[in-house]
């Protein structure tokens, strides 16, 4: 995972880290890379309260809302001095069910899974709009059922680009034992160049992109075309929404209002983040590339709103395909209520 995160500094998702175990005890292992907020003046009528918030693997331009919200004092705004600390997802989860953590940006499949084991998570905020995993091609691909006797490599069986994979086979109901799912890591590029491969998976604004900036013409299947799953996302735990939900309210709000702003100026919001992550500008043609590219993943009509039919569908697909071995009630594992009606 760290070659992945090592190899493309600028296309990182941040999803599921893994798809078949869910975290058990509490861990410390967090990187120790942080980026904090400037101090911030009292706000009239608030406390200002001390918050980390974690997010997954390292500083990339996928997190330009919250560098945004930071750098626009939007957190400040709110009474909140905010420190951003980054770690694995499976590490960040295991601190957030413990209570060492208040709120950590995460994936909705391992939301599903932590509470399939009695973990606390709850999904607070949504971010991804839409699932960002692909099966791409440079030969014909135009369903799913193309994908039937040819050999689709994955990273491994784990995280989101397998989840996504099974996902889009389980929408389709092309039957998994036709098709072969070599683990080739995340080489997926080359593996195509190189046909070792007809096909693999890998997160939309990644790989496909690398193909086109190579000068090749990828066939793409989006997982979202077949299959509504729940993507990234901000996660607490029942003890925050209990005893703290003001702070929570809050945090989504100074979020959503970054979100807000890097949507309608894409542009300003990619300066904003080569200023919090000065190295991206070494490839900056690239970086903006795929903050384009995300964006479409995160255009709703209500910014932050779950939809409850895609927990649904997550959940019961999760259960079908044995990714989880008990049943996950999703009305328990998100929650809307702290969603504002409007943004600041």
């Amino acid at each position: 995972m760290l070659r992945h995160v090592l190899f493309s500094l600028i296309l990182i998702p941040l999803l599921a880290a893994c798809a078949t175990s869910a975290p058990q005890t509490a861990s410390p292992a967090v990187s120790p890379t942080a980026a904090r907020a400037k101090e911030s003046p009292a706000v009239s009528g608030i406390k200002v309260e001390k918050v980390t918030l974690y997010m997954g693997f390292v500083p990339n331009v996928q997190f330009a809302p919250f560098y945004v919200a930071l750098d626009k004092g939007y957190f400040k705004d709110e009474g909140i001095d905010l420190t951003l600390d980054y770690g694995m997802e499976t590490d960040l989860i295991k601190l957030l069910a413990a209570g060492q953590a208040q709120f950590v940006v995460g994936s909705g499949d391992q939301v599903i899974l932590a509470r399939s084991q009695g973990l606390p998570i709850v999904y607070v905020m949504n971010w991804y709009r839409k699932f960002p995993v692909a099966v791409f091609s440079l030969g014909p691909l135009t369903s799913p059922q193309d994908l039937k006797g040819k050999k689709v490599g994955i990273p491994g069986q784990f995280g989101a680009t397998y989840i996504g994979l099974r996902g889009l086979l389980y929408a389709a109901k092309v039957d998994e034992k036709t098709v072969t799912m070599p683990t080739i890591g995340f080489t997926q590029v080359e593996s195509l160049l190189k046909q070792q491969v007809d096909a693999a998976v890998g997160y939309s604004m990644n790989e496909p992109l690398q193909l086109k900036q190579s000068g090749q013409t990828p066939a793409v299947i989006e997982v979202s075309q077949y299959i509504d799953l729940v993507a990234n996302g901000l996660m607490s735990n029942e003890k925050t929404v209990q005893e703290n939900p003001d702070l929570i309210r809050r945090v989504v709000r100074a979020s959503l209002r970054g979100l807000r702003d890097t949507l309608a100026q894409p542009d300003a919001a990619f300066e904003t983040t080569l200023k919090a992550i000065p190295e991206a500008a070494k490839t900056r043609e690239a970086q903006r590339a795929t903050l384009e590219a995300s964006l479409g993943f995160w255009r709703t009509d209500r910014l932050g709103q779950s939809d409850p039919q895609a927990w649904q569908t997550s959940a019961r697909f999760m259960k079908d395909v044995g990714l989880i071995a008990t049943e996950v009630d999703p009305s328990r594992a998100f929650t809307n209520e702290f969603i504002p009606d409007k943004l600041p």
